[in-house]
């Protein structure tokens, strides 16, 4: 089998537009939820979120690139951006490069603002640029024309596990000599009126807006939804020998992938985590791991009631007794849930705490609930060697994915 590297990061988040910083934000347990700017949300039960703060496109990008472009494919260039300079690809065969950037729900900004052109000034008025921009493969074909990279290109839509499937069916590219090279990750911006009116008319949300920095705290017995977040994250995927031809830079090595369905309900989790689990089961099996290897374990961890209950039941079943010896920690609960690009900003993450020998806290982790009873990292950053690790996304529908990083061993 082809083996697969990480070679190159990229990511745009509520507390960093960079890798470096994001990671030691996590370290540091960074707030970045805080009240809504974009839009007035005092009408929502729901007031809080993970905007992206102070960014500046032009930093990476030039206006022309970003004209008229939906925010999430502006987060997923810049991403690219980062991760194709930090990989150092100049000089690859752009034929033998594929792209495959995820979206749960695309441009949905751009369809809000287009159908009020529509209802007040008519069809006649409606933008020539509504369709290319609000489509969820935009982000990927975007990327595709920036570098002229021409090997598979498309978009996974899987609510949010989005972005982990890409990545997983990225690395199956790549072992199956489609290509030797992969930009995967994900890209969202879903902080608009008609996204927030959604997700609180099926009252998924925190209601904790007095105190934004506590409000997204998984696993925690006060936890009463997530809060959404907004951002991109792309990863640079490399077949083994090609990076090592090149010289290039090694963060870890993508060694694993399952992917399973709940079969269950439209949005709650099967009751006894059989997605979660044979998720988890099938990618160590792919990745050749025993159960008894993992040193970690980055969450799914949205801190609503069922999800963080079921996963948390699902690491149990797998791991048995020694689940209450792996550190498991939630990103999201310092960012939110940032829905079709949550797996690909929680895989950096991930890849860090392999490179870095460090894994991040659960942020808010403070009432124990007698459900939730793992280790959390509750305290703050820790400094342990992280020799193989797993990444869990599970969205609406059933959809379950987990991606597995082992150490890079020369």
């Amino acid at each position: 089998m082809r083996r697969v590297v990480v070679t190159g990061m990229g990511v745009v988040t509520p507390i960093a537009d960079n890798v470096k910083d994001y990671w030691r934000g996590l370290l540091e347990g960074v707030n970045g939820i805080g009240r809504i700017t974009k839009f007035d949300p005092s009408e929502y039960y729901c007031q809080i979120a993970g905007e992206i703060k102070d960014f500046d496109p032009l930093k990476r990008l030039d206006r022309k690139e970003i004209r008229k472009q939906d925010p999430f494919a502006v987060y997923a260039l810049y991403a690219a951006a980062e991760a194709v300079e930090d990989a150092g690809l100049e000089g690859v065969d752009p034929k033998r490069v594929g792209v495959i950037i995820a979206s749960g729900i695309g441009g949905v900004g751009t369809m809000e603002r287009e159908l009020r052109v529509l209802l007040e000034k008519g069809p006649s008025r409606v933008s020539p640029y509504l369709v290319p921009t609000m489509i969820p493969d935009m982000a990927s074909g975007l990327v595709s024309m920036k570098w002229g990279f021409m090997g598979p290109n498309f978009c996974v839509s899987s609510a949010c596990a989005s972005s982990s499937h890409a990545i997983g069916v990225a690395l199956q590219a790549i072992r199956n000599g489609e290509a030797d090279v992969m930009l995967a990750g994900g890209a969202e911006a879903p902080i608009t009126p008609l996204a927030l009116a959604g997700f609180s008319s099926a009252r998924a949300l925190s209601k904790r807006n007095h105190e934004p920095e506590r409000a997204s705290r998984p696993f925690d017995a006060e936890r009463d939804g997530f809060v959404m977040g907004e951002g991109a994250a792309v990863l640079v995927l490399e077949e083994l020998e090609h990076a090592k031809r090149r010289g290039a830079k090694i963060y870890a090595e993508l060694a694993g992938y399952g992917a399973s369905a709940d079969a269950y309900h439209i949005t709650a989790p099967h009751p006894e985590g059989e997605g979660a689990f044979l998720s988890m089961k099938w990618a160590l099996e792919d990745a050749g791991v025993n159960p008894d290897e993992v040193d970690y374990i980055n969450a799914h961890g949205t801190s609503t009631k069922l999800n963080d209950k079921v996963e948390t039941l699902a690491i149990k079943r797998l791991f048995g007794e020694r689940a209450y010896k792996i550190p498991v920690s939630s990103t999201k609960s310092m960012i939110g849930h940032l829905l079709g690009a949550a797996g690909a900003v929680e895989l950096v993450a991930t890849v860090m705490s392999v490179h870095e020998g460090a894994v991040h806290p659960t942020r808010n982790y403070e009432v124990p609930d007698p459900e939730c009873d793992l280790d959390y990292v509750p305290e703050g950053a820790r400094q342990v060697r992280v020799r193989v690790a797993i990444s869990n996304s599970f969205g609406f529908g059933g959809h379950n994915a987990t991606l597995v990083v082992r150490e890079f061993k020369g």
